[in-house]
């Protein structure tokens, strides 16, 4: 009897925790970090927080579209008469849909004038107190003071501060706290049954966050984020790099001391049409989160399994494949290049490494918000070689709506 030693194919359970010690190797270790010299020490995001039009319906999409748990839920029935919340997880992503129920509610004001979209990027901090007297003595405007929220699991210490547009930062310490989300929330699983065979996670963290805002306003908010809390300008494209035919924009990257919370931010540049931020801060009504990068292990699988479940994603021409100068800048990557042509998968290389990437249609009703998936190996950056291939995918559909 012979025994066969070749290497056991892994299985997709197998792959996504090699793959995931992988990331969290990389996560941990991009810089060097001294917290005691950080005036704003940001621990890792904490929540993204959505206003939708139909927080029970955007559940269950999150939930079969996106592979996303159900962890836990606010409404009427736990005593919340102003709106429905429910908060999904995948991975260390954490996202949390809030839809008016009292006719008075914000909530509903504010999907009247913007439509889905996100209000909070929630961050997690160690020293709530500390980082609001910061942020108060650099100007920012503080919209809830520091203040303590308990129950039976516990207390969270929570603040507030104002970004741009109509977004906010909630400052969170829930260090002492051991419930599913916060005070106010139970715990709630799933009710819906996902079919035989669909993956439990499609994505484990959050990349990245983009926030769009008017024209020669970048630099300002880029140097807010580096006194208000203590960011660095971490990347910055202009020019010929962020531009197509029609349309530019420009875009600068900060991020926390760790480097676990990015966020790049756009302007619109002068060209011959309108480029994609004119488009979303026209239909959102102000300055917002454009995008959410989030973060796979697999996006081969990740993309197939969204695909099946409806979700529309920007198309490739297969001429952006066939360019022999791609197929020598990208080198050898672990996926064939025909199946990442099959998906319209972008991949991009710089002096660190590689990374897929692959950006969905906008997910609401307004060309606004939408998601990008990224699979990194060893690359810290945003994919700079596919931004003309991207662009033009946008400007095709901006055409489609007639908006460019």
């Amino acid at each position: 009897m012979t025994t066969d030693h070749s290497p056991r194919a892994l299985t997709p359970e197998e792959r996504a925790a090699e793959l995931d010690l992988e990331q969290m190797k990389q996560l941990v270790g991009l810089v060097e970090y001294d917290e005691s010299n950080d005036p704003f020490p940001v621990t890792a995001m904490d929540a993204v927080v959505f206003a939708v039009g139909n927080a029970t319906q955007a559940a269950h999409f999150y939930q079969s579209a996106m592979g996303m748990e159900l962890v836990a839920y606010s409404g009427p029935e736990t005593g919340n008469r102003d709106h429905k919340a429910f908060v999904l997880r995948s991975g260390s992503a954490r996202f949390v849909l809030k839809g008016g129920v009292s006719p008075s509610s914000p909530l509903l004001d504010h999907h009247r004038e913007h439509g889905d979209g996100v209000v909070d990027l929630a961050l997690e901090v160690r020293d709530v107190d500390a980082c609001i007297e910061h942020a108060r003595n650099q100007g920012a405007t503080i919209l809830e003071e520091p203040h303590d929220v308990s129950d039976e699991n516990g207390t969270v210490r929570m603040a507030a501060i104002a970004t741009y547009g109509v977004t906010r930062h909630t400052l969170v310490d829930r260090s002492c706290y051991a419930g599913p989300y916060l005070p106010g929330y139970v715990p709630r699983t799933s009710t819906y049954v996902k079919r035989e065979g669909a993956p439990k996670r499609l994505f484990q963290a959050i990349d990245h966050c983009v926030g769009n805002v008017e024209l020669g306003q970048m630099d300002y908010w880029v140097d807010w984020y580096r006194k208000v809390m203590g960011f660095a300008n971490m990347a910055e494209f202009v020019g010929d790099d962020i531009s197509t035919e029609y349309s530019a924009l420009m875009s600068k990257v900060v991020s926390n001391g760790n480097h676990r919370v990015k966020f790049p931010l756009n302007e619109p540049a002068l060209g011959r049409k309108r480029s994609q931020i004119d488009e979303y801060l026209e239909y959102y009504g102000s300055p917002g989160c454009q995008h959410i990068a989030l973060a796979t292990n697999d996006i081969l699988r990740t993309v197939d399994a969204m695909r099946a479940e409806g979700v529309d994603f920007l198309a490739t021409p297969n001429a952006y494949y066939d360019d022999p100068e791609l197929r020598a800048r990208i080198g050898e990557v672990r996926v064939p290049i025909e199946e990442l042509k099959k998906r319209g998968i972008l991949v991009d290389r710089d002096e660190d490494g590689y990374l897929l990437q692959i950006f969905t249609k906008p997910i609401g009703d307004r060309p606004t918000m939408f998601f990008e998936l990224i699979e990194r190996h060893g690359s810290l950056g945003f994919g700079k070689g596919n931004f003309k291939a991207l662009f033009e995918s946008i400007e095709r559909e901006q055409e489609r709506r007639g908006n460019l």
